[in-house]
């Protein structure tokens, strides 16, 4: 029998309650991890971790909010003294096209997917020893244009480039980060788009013609290339980005 991927490390998986996040978290205990996630329903909160059922303490806070920021990581300390694995996997986004954005929801995105990411991982930095992977979530639309998802694209071309400069920032510490950027992958975060279950369907359907693999993926198929990142499999990937999206960013 192989020998678990994060056996005994402690990580942390912002925005877990649902979507990638959920089955990233679940990953991660599977592989021998003690989790702890974040989201900012209790309701939801309490879900996930009933779900991933073990190895796993929920945190209520957002982290666009820099004070549940901290009392997240006294908690992390108080209970467990470290942090070996930090996916900052928090984020959304809402369809408007240019001509129609507004100030709150740029500030909004912004807020969370470039702000809350920043102060997630500068904040963790004291808790992680040498040999720590940090794994950001970006995105494809980072390097893709996709219609009236401008404010979000820009957002998650700003995760990859902090990964490339942090890659540099960090060498002193020993500590990895690489970003993970998923393709089309259907999540309860899809709800939050502003549009209707047929749109959503749609939407779906028209982007998986555009995927050389045929297909959207699943969230366990990006969970799965977080542990890769997040373990020592990939011990001299520093700096990268990671697309696990059937193809459809490569053609």
């Amino acid at each position: 029998m192989s020998q678990p991927k994060l056996n005994d490390k402690i990580a942390l998986v912002t925005g877990g309650t649902s979507g990638i996040g959920l089955a990233t978290a679940q990953r991660f205990v599977a592989e021998g991890a003690y989790v702890f996630i974040t989201g900012r329903r209790q309701a939801e909160l309490d879900a996930a971790v009933k779900t991933i059922g073990r190895n796993v303490t929920g945190v209520l806070g957002d982290v666009s909010n820099l004070a549940d920021l901290d009392r997240l990581y006294a908690a992390i300390k108080e209970q467990k003294g470290r942090l070996d694995v930090l996916f900052a996997n928090a984020g959304g986004g809402s369809l408007l096209p240019l001509g129609q954005i507004t100030e709150e929801q740029f500030d909004k995105i912004f807020g969370t997917n470039v702000r809350g990411l920043l102060f997630t991982v500068q904040k963790a930095l004291p808790l992680m020893p040498k040999g720590a992977s940090i794994v950001l979530n970006a995105s494809i639309t980072s390097i893709k244009g996709t219609p009236a998802f401008s404010v979000y694209s820009a957002t998650k071309a700003a995760v990859r480039s902090f990964a490339r400069s942090w890659a540099v920032d960090l060498k002193d510490a020993g500590i990895r980060v690489n970003a993970v950027s998923p393709g089309v992958v259907p999540t309860p975060a899809y709800d939050l788009l502003g549009l209707t279950e047929e749109q959503v369907k749609g939407f779906i359907d028209s982007q998986a013609q555009n995927i050389p693999l045929g297909r959207v993926g699943t969230p366990d198929e990006i969970a799965k290339a977080v542990v890769f990142l997040a373990s020592d499999d990939s011990s001299f990937v520093h700096g990268a980005e990671l697309f696990v999206d059937g193809g459809m960013a490569q053609i």
